[in-house]
């Protein structure tokens, strides 16, 4: 791996799936154990990555790497600035009653537009499927996970408009409301982690209603 690509899919590869151990990495990437020790340590060294050695009840500890914040801001917010600025002029200009309009009229044109992409889809495992690839399109590195029992998990590693989110929590409210019209009346669906509580990612477990097809 070059430099710099290496760095990307190393940051990638932690971003998406957590806390990894020097093996995980090495195994993930192909690469040799002394190559991922030598990839991890270049970004220790630029702040980009940390590690924590948590105790095994046998043997040395385990070390698990993690991103930094400063790692973080290198998966953009999208145009964080400046949505700002629009939702703190909307806020001051129509108050909160009207900031709550412009978040329902956001969410009608995105269920709209999630419904028709998801109409061909025949059961909730090829509906979730595809509202993972549509959030993927959108920046936000979803997959979805199957469970045992039918069920799936929905995780988003990356929120790009997490300044948005902190900054009105409509938005995260939105979304519950829009994955439930989009993926129909067959399928509940509840939020397990969420990026503005401290979690690593937002994931949302979804399972088939009584009757449905998964």
């Amino acid at each position: 791996m070059e430099s710099q690509s290496g760095d990307s899919r190393l940051l990638y590869l932690i971003k998406s799936r957590g806390p990894l151990s020097t093996q995980a990495v090495a195994s993930a990437l192909a690469i040799t154990l002394p190559g991922a020790r030598k990839h991890l340590k270049a970004l220790l060294d630029k702040d980009l990555v940390t590690f924590e050695d948590v105790a095994r009840s046998v043997g040395r500890p385990k070390r698990l790497w993690r991103l930094t914040p400063r790692a973080d801001r290198r998966f953009p917010d999208t145009h964080a600035a400046l949505t700002l600025e629009i939702i703190g002029s909307a806020r001051q200009i129509f108050g909160e009653q009207g900031l709550d309009r412009l978040i329902s009229e956001r969410e009608r044109v995105m269920t709209e537009r999630y419904r028709a992409a998801l109409a061909a889809c025949r059961s909730l495992s090829e509906r979730v499927g595809r509202l993972a690839a549509l959030r993927s399109d959108e920046g936000y590195m979803a997959e979805a996970q199957p469970l045992a029992g039918g069920g799936f998990l929905l995780v988003e590693n990356h929120c790009p408009i997490c300044a948005a989110a902190r900054a009105c929590q409509g938005f995260c409210r939105s979304e519950l409301r829009l994955f439930a019209a989009a993926l129909g009346p067959h399928a509940r669906i509840e939020r397990g982690e969420h990026i503005l509580s401290g979690a690593r990612r937002c994931a949302y477990l979804i399972t088939p209603q009584e009757g449905s097809v998964s």
